[in-house]
C-alpha cells in the first residue's frame, strides 16, 4: 500500500477537501423608485444616490 513520502500541509489538503463555489450577487428591486440594485449597496436613479429607499444625496455626480 502507498504512502506518501512527504508531510502535505494542511492548506493543501483543505483546498482538495473545499466544496464552496462563487455565487452571483443577490438583487433587490426598490421599493420608492422601482430600479434593481445590488442589496446593501446605494444605488443612483435620476441623478440621486438612494439607500435603503430613501435619498442619501441629491444630485449625485460620481468622481470616476
Amino acid at each position: 500500500m502507498a504512502h506518501p513520502k512527504r508531510r502535505h500541509s494542511s492548506s493543501r489538503r483543505d483546498k482538495r477537501r473545499t466544496h464552496y463555489k462563487l455565487t452571483g450577487k443577490t438583487l433587490s428591486v426598490d421599493a420608492t423608485t422601482g430600479e434593481v440594485h445590488i442589496r446593501h449597496k446605494a444605488h443612483v436613479f435620476e441623478g440621486n444616490l438612494y439607500y435603503k429607499g430613501k435619498v442619501v444625496i441629491e444630485n449625485y455626480a460620481p468622481t470616476a
